[in-house]
């Protein structure tokens, strides 16, 4: 029975992962961000939870934009690492983390993923220079 097992929950950025190439560690990003999407957005917008629920979605939130940060910053192909930094832009414009948000959309250096996020995530706009 699932329920009672007291065990934390084990996410998809939990897993130990050997050595990856550049789309490999894209593919990642983006599972992790959709798998992490939920609590992202459970943290992102004000409800009922209990704090102790809050904390744990916003640990998993965390955990999940860290690994994701992490393995971008290994990927050499400019145009994927962008297109993953953008993945991890939108996890955290759901949490509602948008100094992240910004940070790492000042980290995008392609034209045409500039643009899309803008036009997804217009409050970035501030930062564009």
């Amino acid at each position: 029975m699932w329920l009672f097992n007291k065990t934390r929950r084990k996410d998809i950025w939990d897993d130990p992962v050997a050595p990856l190439g550049d789309i490999e560690a894209a593919q990642r990003i983006r599972a992790i961000c959709r798998d992490a999407a939920g609590c992202a957005e459970a943290i992102g917008s004000p409800d009922k939870r209990s704090p102790k629920n809050q904390q744990i979605e916003r640990d998993r939130y965390e955990r999940a934009a860290k690994v994701a940060m992490e393995t971008a910053m290994k990927i050499s192909d400019e145009l994927v690492r962008d297109s993953a930094v953008r993945e991890i832009v939108g996890l955290c414009m759901k949490a509602n983390n948008i100094k992240t948000g910004r940070a790492l959309f000042r980290a995008i250096h392609a034209g045409s993923i500039k643009a899309e996020v803008l036009k997804e995530h217009p409050t970035l706009q501030d930062e564009q220079g």
